[in-house]
């Protein structure tokens, strides 16, 4: 199974980034799929999560309004849009995916089977 994030880069604040996981390996179509990062001398947290069905998203408080997760499910993927970047997003985000399966509703995040490998994203101020 491989989870390749991709989309990450330096962006200027107030900028845009489209954040792309492809899954391979294994269908994730019935899974809790989402994203989290983690920044320098930081504990990963989590950023947004969707369910199978993509009807639930749930997002953390710090990029709530500016992010929005979305899926394919005929492609097997995850996408996280960032917009109004700040230089405190900057981090490295990971995709993952969820043991919670066919959910209604999604929250955090918290029994992670798959982690991604990390994609960059930088913003200068």
């Amino acid at each position: 199974v491989q989870l390749q994030a991709s989309g990450g880069g330096l962006v200027q604040a107030g900028g845009s980034l489209r954040l792309s996981c492809a899954a391979s390996g294994r269908n994730f179509m019935s899974y809790d799929m989402g994203w989290f990062r983690q920044a320098p001398g930081k504990e990963r947290e989590f950023v947004a999560a969707i369910n199978w069905s993509a009807d639930s998203t749930y997002y953390a408080d710090s990029v709530k309004g500016r992010a929005t997760i979305s899926r394919d499910n005929a492609k097997n993927a995850v996408y996280l849009q960032m917009n109004s970047l700040k230089p405190e997003d900057t981090a490295v985000y990971y995709c993952a995916v969820d043991e919670a399966r066919y959910s209604g509703y999604v929250r955090q995040l918290k029994r992670i089977m798959y982690w991604g490998q990390g994609t960059q994203v930088t913003v200068s101020s």
